[in-house]
């Protein structure tokens, strides 16, 4: 979703490095020392460190991530309570989610903080826990919203899980798989994808259900209508994992449900592309061929 009105320019922003892309230290200077030439004040983290990127993104306009989706996809989650907008310099590997290269991010910034730029709003994703009773486990909190999936996998043993999934409180179908992904579009250009599920465009707000390996189980990927809510019933003898991004992790077992739904919460991204840009980013991340930003 495209911002309608014209946006403010940007006067804070937090430059984010990656710990262990040892190079990004480095850009992450030089993008601090551009801004405060440009009379931006600047705040520095890693996005690794969650607790200091909480700290300041309720005072910045934006967040600047250096690295790779990862580290997009965790800027964008403790950005998107506090209403800042995330852009991402690629130094990894695809970079679907990438507005700046280390040979372009001076043109691009400099844009920004002018207020040359549109605000691209995806949906989120937020997951519930509730442990079977019959197992005296307390539940667990909600856990962080996710951008791209939440997914119910098998654990360390190589085991079929089965999941028992209601769509808005109807039953879908039982899963026998090595997992289950539940996708916003965002994440359907990523482990959905790996797992033969539909490309969409970043704007909607659907949810994309994706079983992975599925044994005599529906094997096709489902997309539900706006505003629809999953709930997962796991069942298996062994554990079973649950992990939002691929990078929050909670053990699951017999029994427990998961219910997930669109957060509250919207990731914002300040772009200078054309709104077309998803497409033709789409086809060169595909061919591995270089993308002009």
């Amino acid at each position: 979703m495209q911002s309608q009105i014209d946006p403010p320019a940007i006067h804070s922003v937090a430059v984010l490095d990656h710990p262990k892309i040892a190079r990004t230290g480095q850009v992450a200077d030089d993008i601090e020392a551009a801004l405060h030439s440009w009379g931006v004040t600047v705040y520095r983290a890693s996005t690794w460190d969650t607790p200091a990127v909480q700290a300041i993104a309720g005072h910045v306009a934006l967040l600047v991530a250096l690295g790779g989706d990862g580290s997009t996809l965790r800027a964008a989650r403790v950005a998107a309570p506090h209403g800042a907008m995330v852009a991402s310099v690629n130094m990894g590997r695809l970079g679907f989610l990438s507005e700046m290269r280390p040979d372009n991010w001076r043109q691009v910034l400099l844009r920004m903080v002018r207020g040359d730029y549109w605000v691209e709003a995806r949906m989120m994703l937020t997951a519930r826990v509730s442990r079977n009773a019959q197992a005296g486990e307390p539940d667990t909190p909600d856990l962080r919203d996710a951008l791209n999936d939440i997914v119910i996998s098998r654990g360390t043993l190589a085991r079929m899980v089965r999941v028992r999934t209601h769509v808005d409180s109807g039953l879908l179908t039982t899963y026998a798989c090595d997992g289950l992904i539940v996708a916003t579009a965002t994440g359907s250009t990523a482990y959905a994808l790996a797992a033969g599920g539909p490309i969409l465009p970043p704007q909607l707000r659907n949810i994309v259900l994706v079983p992975i390996a599925p044994h005599l189980s529906l094997d096709r990927a489902v997309v539900l209508s706006q505003g629809s809510v999953v709930e997962m019933v796991v069942h298996t003898d062994h554990q079973a994992i649950l992990t939002a991004d691929g990078q929050s992790e909670i053990v699951l077992n017999d029994g427990d449900t998961v219910t997930v739904r669109a957060s509250e919460h919207l990731a914002r991204f300040a772009r200078v592309q054309p709104a077309t840009y998803f497409y033709r980013t789409l086809m060169a991340r595909l061919k591995q061929e270089p993308c002009e930003s």
